[in-house]
C-alpha cells in the first residue's frame, strides 16, 4: 500500500516523525508536509505565490505552503503514482467537535478525499504518547482493506494521551461542540502598538455519551466519520418551500 503522509504542525514535528516510523514498517510511505507550523490553516490554499519544495536529509519533503497545498502537490506532482491512502497527523493536540472546522490536519485529509483517495486524520489529545496514536492508525489502515471508506467521507481519529496499555479501546463517535471561545485579547507590543491574540477555546458544551469528547475523557480512541459534502440535505425541502413563497 502506498501512503501519502502529511500534517499541519510542520515537517519537523515529532508527531509526524513517529507516525512515519510506524507506517514505514508496514507500507510504502511518502512524507510531504508544510515547512512550518500551519495549525488552524483549515482548507486554505496558496494562490498568489509559487509553491516550492525542499527534500530534507531524511527524505521528508517540505513545502512552503499549507497542509492542503502539501497533499495536493504530493498527489499531483511528487509521487510517481497516486497513493492508495492519505494520512494526516499525528497532530499535536485534539481535533474534537468544532475544532475540526479550523484544523489543518483534517483539511489535509479532506484534500486527499477531494482528489479521490480515502483519507484519515489523526490527533493526539496531548503531546507525549504519540506511539499510542500511531499504533491505532496502523490497526485502522489494516482494517480498511476489508472495509473501504465511502467516497464522500474521511475518518477523524483522536487518541487520548495515555500509554497503549491504558487505552480502553476504540469508539465510533459524533462530533461534540464547545461554548463560544473567549474574546480576543488586546495587548501592547514593546513599541506601544496594539496587538491581538485569540482567546482560549470555550469549555465543552455537548460532551455527553456518544461524542468524541466523552470517548477521550474515558480513555477511548475516538473515530468520527466526516462527510466531505457539507450540503444540509434536511433543509432542502423547507428551504425550497420558503423560496417559492418569495415574490420577485
Amino acid at each position: 500500500m502506498r501512503i501519502l503522509l502529511s500534517n499541519d504542525d510542520g515537517v519537523h514535528a515529532l508527531g509526524i516523525k513517529v507516525l512515519f516510523e510506524h507506517l514505514a514498517k508496514e507500507f510504502d510511505v511518502t512524507l510531504v508536509a508544510p515547512d512550518r507550523n500551519c495549525s488552524g490553516a483549515s482548507n486554505s490554499l496558496t494562490l498568489v505565490n509559487p509553491l516550492r519544495t525542499h527534500t530534507l536529509e531524511n527524505g521528508f519533503i517540505a513545502v512552503n505552503g499549507t497542509p492542503t497545498d502539501s497533499v495536493h502537490l504530493g498527489i499531483s506532482q511528487l509521487m510517481e503514482s497516486h497513493p492508495d491512502l492519505v494520512v494526516a497527523g499525528i497532530n499535536h493536540g485534539a481535533n474534537l467537535g468544532d475544532d475540526t472546522l479550523y484544523s489543518g490536519t483534517v483539511a489535509a485529509a479532506t484534500e486527499g478525499r477531494h482528489m479521490g483517495m480515502p483519507a484519515i486524520a489523526v490527533s493526539l489529545v496531548g503531546n507525549e504518547h504519540f506511539d499510542t496514536a500511531a499504533a491505532v492508525v496502523v490497526k485502522l489502515i489494516k482494517r480498511l482493506k476489508d472495509f473501504p471508506l465511502p467516497k464522500d467521507q474521511i475518518l477523524n481519529v483522536n487518541v487520548p494521551d495515555v500509554p497503549l496499555t491504558e487505552l480502553k479501546g476504540i469508539k465510533v463517535t459524533r462530533l461534540g461542540n464547545r461554548h463560544q471561545a473567549e474574546a480576543m485579547q488586546k495587548q501592547k507590543d514593546p513599541w506601544g502598538r496594539n496587538i491581538y491574540w485569540y482567546g482560549q477555546l470555550g469549555p465543552e458544551l455537548d460532551a455527553g455519551e456518544g461524542t468524541d469528547f466523552h470517548a477521550i475523557a474515558n480513555k477511548f480512541a475516538s473515530i468520527t466519520p466526516l462527510t466531505v459534502d457539507m450540503t444540509a440535505y434536511k433543509s432542502i425541502d423547507s428551504m425550497a418551500k420558503w423560496v417559492n413563497e418569495l415574490s420577485l
